[in-house]
């Protein structure tokens, strides 16, 4: 008889995450002493339940956009090296304790130099902060490693610029590249000079697509810009129809994403509250799933959505009756389409996340 599925077992068992902001993840007592350090005095509200509180109410809107301002407080207190380095280490520490044995954290880094810091000196704080969130976590018996993505803000003009930035430190486990922000108004077309350029480097890219804008942005991405993966994604629903008696019927691009086994990284909890879907029964993972486009499971935004890789597959427990074939198989389509080497990701398989899996389902 398999362990039963709940929120405690979920938690031991190995997980992947593709899809989480590393500006999105902030604990709510480091957002608060990051500001008393830094005299940031926006905050709204001094005690951490508090403000946990409210950032979730305030993410919890059904607009991307008014979901993007709640950064602007997470965004004001990782100024400075020293910060970017704390947030990084508790973030690896966060999800080692969450079961999560590898992760692809993703930010922007032309964000974080209010200050005066340099890109260059930003990127490094950051990955020292993995590296020491990753002893810390092995130092608490949890093994994890953690890829960095670089993002270009889609609405700035730097994405060459960031792109070059992710190639010189790709050798220092910056993973790959994806842009982010608003998409309607700024489709990846206005990015392509930071794709080509990634591509003549033999670079990895994933690109924020189909959330709050619909299946222009998908093929986009894929066809003009070469995307690896799709951040979110789920507007490719809007090119499959449902007969009454259950027929699937897949449009040309949604044949070509199933076909060509192209990552969807999907976000429950944050699509909920940015309108993407209006409940989670809604959500397109339910049919993508029984489908088998090459889904894949992640938090997006653990602070705004008070979410984590457990919690979110607890949710598509109750909702949709998934169990742990699923969540192995969701997890092992999360390492297949990582951006680490081959070997590094058929080892996790093999060594973490199968021998994981087999000790819940016997």
């Amino acid at each position: 008889m398999s362990t039963p599925v709940n929120l405690e077992n979920i938690r031991q068992a190995p997980k992947v995450l593709l899809h989480d902001h590393l500006d999105g993840g902030l604990r709510p007592q480091t957002v608060l002493d990051l500001a008393r350090e830094s005299g940031y005095s926006e905050l709204p509200h001094d005690n951490a339940d508090d403000l946990a509180r409210w950032f979730v109410t305030a993410a919890d809107s059904g607009s991307l956009e008014r979901y993007l301002e709640t950064f602007a407080h997470t965004v004001g207190v990782m100024q400075t090296a020293d910060a970017l380095s704390r947030v990084a280490a508790e973030a690896a520490e966060d999800l080692a304790a969450d079961g999560v044995v590898y992760a692809e954290v993703r930010y922007a880094p032309e964000l974080f130099q209010e200050q005066g810091l340099t890109l260059d000196e930003i990127v490094q704080a950051v990955q020292d902060g993995f590296r020491e969130g990753e002893r810390r976590a092995a130092a608490a018996g949890k093994r994890i490693r953690i890829g960095t993505l670089l993002c270009a803000m889609r609405q700035n003009a730097r994405s060459t610029e960031i792109a070059n930035l992710a190639v010189r430190y790709r050798d220092a486990q910056v993973v790959g590249f994806d842009i982010a922000g608003p998409e309607a108004g700024f489709p990846p077309t206005r990015n392509l000079d930071a794709f080509e350029y990634l591509r003549q480097q033999n670079a990895h890219f994933t690109i924020h697509a189909g959330e709050a804008f619909g299946l222009p942005s998908i093929w986009e991405a894929i066809q003009h810009c070469g995307a690896e993966r799709l951040g979110h994604g789920v507007r490719i629903v809007d090119d499959i129809k449902v007969d009454d008696d259950g027929t699937v019927h897949l449009g040309r691009l949604a044949s070509y994403v199933r076909d060509r086994r192209i990552p969807l990284e999907m976000c429950p909890s944050s699509n909920l509250q940015t309108g993407a879907v209006a409940a989670l029964a809604d959500h397109p993972i339910g049919l993508l799933t029984r489908m088998r486009f090459r889904v894949t499971v992640n938090t997006d935004n653990r602070l705004m959505s008070h979410c984590s890789m457990s919690s979110e597959f607890a949710a598509l427990h109750e909702t949709f009756g998934y169990g742990w074939e699923e969540f192995q198989w969701f997890t092992v389509n999360a390492m297949k389409s990582s951006f680490l080497g081959f070997d590094e990701r058929l080892a996790i398989i093999n060594e973490q996340i199968k021998p994981g899996y087999s000790d819940m389902l016997v």
